[in-house]
């Protein structure tokens, strides 16, 4: 009598087990073939310091473009950012208060992966006070 108690056990143990062996495998497929990657789910986000605000964002393998918009209260001029590695832009180099602009910044060499994770530079000078400040990010997105 024993004997049977211990050997239903056992096979209740086994059955649970080859099922659990089957489900690690399904998600092992999965992880392999790129369904779980985590770059799909990567939120794509572009914070900065208050006063400028990044409203848009893309980064390509040649080059990253950023939307800032001015909501410091004055008007700002020589504008340079910088995002990461890659180089600089100082085009338009005034932006009115409340105003809006796209800076486009060439990346050499050419971005590589299928995600972008960098700090965001931003100097400008105040119009009215020719005070240099700087504003720093960070630009969190996927590489299209």
């Amino acid at each position: 009598m024993i004997n049977k108690k211990s050997q239903a056990a056992l096979e209740f143990i086994m059955t649970y087990g080859w099922a659990i062996l089957v489900v690690l495998v399904a998600i092992g497929a999965l992880a392999y073939f790129g369904v779980l990657s985590p770059d799909r789910f990567l939120p794509s986000k572009c914070n900065l310091q208050a006063g400028i605000a990044c409203i848009d964002h893309k980064a390509t393998p040649a080059q990253v473009q950023v939307r800032l918009v001015n909501s410091l209260g004055f008007d700002i001029d020589t504008i340079t950012v910088k995002a990461g590695s890659c180089g600089t832009s100082s085009s338009p180099a005034t932006l009115a208060n409340g105003a809006q602009s796209t800076y486009t910044i060439t990346c050499s060499p050419v971005l590589t992966g299928s995600k972008y994770n960098q700090q965001l530079n931003i100097s400008y000078t105040v119009t009215e006070t020719s005070i240099t400040h700087n504003n720093v990010g960070q630009i969190t997105t996927r590489i299209e």
